[in-house]
């Protein structure tokens, strides 16, 4: 490999945006249980392999050009940029796609969690604003935001093998957080996890998704 890789070695801002990424991660999930700890745990691998190939070693573009030819002038860290070969004009343009949705979900995952918050302070179930929509919002925006870091922003080997099992592990956790509902709620849970999708919302619901999604200011 003769090329240089642009766009590495900062490995003090990896560490400033693990630190942060990781913070808010745990500041909202709060787990509590072991299932929610191990699928927080892959989150944070995720994290962790993300920040540290986006400011450190860009890792899969070493491998891929040390072991599979990718032998093109101007290598760039950024994995779209250098296979389609736009360079910084390809950079950019999965940067802008993948912080629209990481802004996206990190909206509805704030609040998913604040009206979750509220109906469990008065102990009641949560069925209104995002939750008519999708029976875990938090979950969708958490997919949301990793999807658009992690899979179109900064792809690596690690977060788009990662993506899939954390969309398997928070599936799971989903499923068991369902059966202590039933067992809380009963009937009224039942009908309402009937009328309502897990994670995505149903054709046409996309649009109030995104509107409701929006934090309010109180």
């Amino acid at each position: 490999m003769r090329e240089n890789i642009a766009h590495s070695g900062a490995w003090g801002l990896a560490l400033i945006m693990i630190v942060i990424a990781s913070w808010v991660l745990y500041r909202y999930l709060a787990p509590k249980t072991w299932r929610e700890w191990a699928s927080a745990g892959v989150v944070q691998a995720f994290i962790i392999a993300l920040y540290a190939e986006m400011y450190g070693f860009p890792l899969t573009i070493y491998l891929l050009a040390r072991f599979f030819g990718l032998d093109r002038y101007n290598l760039n860290a950024n994995l779209w940029s250098s296979l389609v070969g736009l360079g910084e004009t390809g950079m950019l343009i999965s940067m802008l796609l993948g912080y629209a949705f990481l802004i996206i979900g990190i909206g509805i995952f704030i609040q998913g969690w604040r009206e979750l918050y509220s109906a469990n302070t008065k102990n009641q179930l949560v069925t209104t604003g995002l939750y008519r929509l999708v029976r875990h919002p938090q979950y969708t925006g958490l997919f949301i935001g990793l999807f658009g870091e992690g899979v179109v922003h900064w792809p690596t080997l690690f977060s788009v093998g990662l993506f899939p099992v954390i969309v398997l592990a928070y599936t799971l956790l989903a499923r068991s957080e369902e059966k202590r509902v039933v067992e809380q709620f009963g009937d009224e849970y039942l009908a309402y996890k009937q009328q309502v999708p897990m994670f995505i919302p149903r054709v046409g619901q996309w649009k109030q998704l995104l509107k409701r999604s929006k934090i309010p200011n109180d």
